[in-house]
């Protein structure tokens, strides 16, 4: 799996445990795809800061999700309905109110 693209997921799920600025930067560069050097410049700080923010979020990302998760049990769910999806379509109303709970 794409690193990048796994990292955005758990940035949707644990984010909100990140300060602000963490989650600031993590967005620009998980989300919004910029350098390191373009967020540099956009913080007013250095290269190696935001690389030092970036690389403990994903390692606080990386732990929350091996301790609670969230994410992957997500992942597991979504298969699942998109199964019951093709076995039985007429459930299709039921298994978008579980989808929508699960983004609330």
């Amino acid at each position: 799996m794409n690193d990048k693209l796994y990292l955005n997921g758990l940035l949707d799920f644990y984010g909100k445990l990140l300060t602000e600025k963490q989650k600031e930067i993590c967005t620009y560069y998980y989300r919004e795809d910029y350098s390191l050097q373009e967020i540099a410049d956009i913080e007013n700080t250095s290269r190696s800061a935001v690389y030092d923010v970036i690389r403990r979020c994903r390692r606080d990302l990386l732990g929350y999700e091996e301790k609670l998760h969230l994410h992957a049990s997500y992942t597991k769910r979504m298969k699942l309905y998109e199964s019951i999806r093709r076995i039985a379509p007429e459930a299709g109303n039921l298994l978008d109110a579980c989808i929508e709970t699960e983004n609330d």
